[in-house]
């Protein structure tokens, strides 16, 4: 744990669960620095782009209810989407839509601070230059997450977070995760920092209207342990959309690529692994889990000068060769 190892900084919380029991749980690090509070293992972390996850299976639950199908063109939901006809959600889901990634985009800080709908969300993006044509190759995007959230939105005739709300975290009993706000009091809060040469400082203000339902949910260790339960049984999705989320998917020329619906497909040592990372400011995460050995590693930090990554892949690894070793 070498990289969450000023007492006196921000830090992380890391969870080991299996069969869906903690066997650990411990914060590193501070939760607040103007407080002096140190974390715990209850705190509640913006999650970033896991947020992407929800994203995916909200998609899939009104498939299930049969409100939209994964091959809708995107045309049917934004009418004046450039080449909407030939993006499909599936497209969007997994990347491969080829469309701008907003992030990337050199004229993001002038939005950053703004309220935006999803509509003016998609209409900062949706003109610019594509990167390549629909299922052409996979390249990570958040813009696609946000269009996501949009259909859901016009679908569901719903907002995206009352609809989350409802269907993934009522149902599972998350009762500490949130769509972000600067505003609301929201219990356990762990602030989030950067790192500068002379130390730590708070996070910068994002309006969390701007990543939106790429990546702007909150959550705590626990309330993830009760997702992972959660897609692990029918409480939300069947067996069907499950199966949807959790394979891998081909690109027009026939090759393969790691990711599913909102997680990355992945292994350790040969052994199938479901994984997805979040950076947002302030704030990297990391979940990993092993379906095979129901293992779930969790690791959250709020700072975004520290990413759990690497320690996240190294415990999921010891916890799986201890438990083949049984």
């Amino acid at each position: 744990m070498s990289t969450f190892n000023d007492k006196d900084g921000p830090g992380g919380v890391f969870m080991v669960a299996q069969n869906g029991k903690p066997i650990y749980q411990k914060g590193f690090g501070k939760a607040n620095l103007e407080l002096d509070v140190p974390l715990s293992p209850a705190h509640v972390f913006q999650l970033g782009s896991m947020t992407k996850q929800f994203t995916a299976v909200a998609i899939l639950l009104l498939e299930q209810q049969g409100k939209l199908s994964v091959q809708d063109p995107i045309i049917k939901f934004i009418n004046d989407y450039p080449n909407g006809q030939h993006i499909t959600i599936h497209h969007l889901l997994t990347h491969t839509a080829g469309i701008k990634d907003f992030t990337k985009m050199k004229t993001l800080p002038s939005i950053a601070q703004k309220e935006m709908t999803p509509r003016m969300m998609i209409d900062f993006f949706k003109d610019e230059p594509v990167d390549f044509l629909p299922g052409e190759k996979f390249d990570y995007n958040n813009s696609g997450y946000v269009i996501l959230g949009y259909i859901i939105e016009m679908v569901a005739k719903e907002k995206y977070e009352d609809f989350i709300q409802q269907y993934i975290f009522n149902p599972a009993g998350m009762h500490q995760s949130y769509y972000a706000s600067d505003r609301k009091v929201i219990p356990n809060r762990a602030s989030g920092y950067h790192k500068k040469q002379w130390g730590y400082v708070n996070k910068t203000a994002i309006s969390f209207s701007v990543p939106f339902s790429s990546g702007a949910l909150m959550s705590t260790l626990a309330d993830l342990l009760k997702w992972q339960q959660a897609l692990n049984t029918d409480l939300i999705l069947n067996k069907t959309g499950r199966a949807k989320a959790f394979r891998t998917y081909q690109l027009n020329n026939g090759s393969g690529f790691t990711y599913g619906y909102g997680w990355h497909i992945k292994n350790i040592e040969g052994v199938p692994t479901r994984e997805h990372g979040g950076s947002v400011f302030g704030f990297k995460t990391m979940g990993i889990y092993i379906p095979s050995a129901d293992i779930y590693v969790v690791g959250m930090s709020n700072c975004d000068c520290f990413s759990p990554t690497t320690v996240t892949g190294q415990v999921a690894a010891l916890v799986l060769k201890q438990s083949q070793q049984k």
